[in-house]
């Protein structure tokens, strides 16, 4: 990861006082091993892709995965999403599908989602990195008090955001979430395996700006 970590700079306001924890100490030492003797997806220039791309101060919606894809060439740092050129997988052909149906209207198919972090959506992963092909490989390193750290900055020091918590992991990482001040909407999680459950048809995305307009915030453009 190298020193100093490059993050975007309000996050680093948010988040230098995690880099000098121990378990980060340990996490980075981890991560830069897995590196030189691994196939680790990302690519370790966009690790820390979904904060650069979504600042701590633009932050209106926070969508919380669990682990990088472990396919090739899938992984892009933002969760959820697959390069441009990259086939959808399974969980975002459904977040697709409940896209168009929530809004009546076909939206962009163009995987990579940098669009949405652009206008202010955090796509975080609990989890920023993943072997090739060994789902889960990363968990329990310190990944997942980083991002507790994250999600935690956001509750505290912000208001207002939307909170998307699909599946049983995001609700239990989103359970420290501050209510009083923000939206926090649940569901099933889009994976074929879950997305009949609730999942489809729970109409998040125009909750979501149903939401912001209310406060008088630009809606997000799916």
């Amino acid at each position: 990861m190298g020193k100093p970590i490059s993050i975007e700079e309000s996050w680093r306001a948010r988040l230098a006082g995690e880099f000098e924890q121990p378990y980060f100490t340990a996490l980075r030492d981890f991560v830069c091993r897995e590196y030189l003797a691994q196939t680790i997806y990302p690519p370790a220039a966009q690790m820390l892709r979904a904060f650069d791309a979504c600042p701590f101060t633009a932050t209106k919606v926070v969508i919380l995965g669990q682990d990088p894809y472990h396919g090739e060439g899938q992984a892009n740092g933002l969760c959820f999403a697959v390069n441009a050129g990259v086939a959808p997988p399974p969980s975002l052909k459904n977040i697709f599908k409940e896209l168009d149906a929530d809004l009546d209207h076909p939206v962009s198919r163009d995987p990579d989602l940098n669009r949405w972090a652009r206008q202010g959506v955090l796509l975080l992963n609990a989890t920023l990195t993943v072997r090739a092909g060994q789902a889960g490989s990363h968990q329990t390193k310190g990944w997942e008090q980083f991002t507790d750290a994250a999600i935690s900055a956001l509750s505290r020091e912000r208001e207002g955001i939307v909170f998307l918590l699909w599946g049983n992991y995001a609700r239990r990482k989103g359970c420290g979430i501050d209510r009083t001040k923000h939206k926090v909407l649940e569901s099933a999680h889009p994976s074929p395996l879950s997305a009949h459950n609730g999942f489809f048809g729970c109409r998040h995305f125009s909750m979501v700006n149903n939401y912001l307009s209310a406060r008088g915030l630009t809606p997000i453009d799916w």
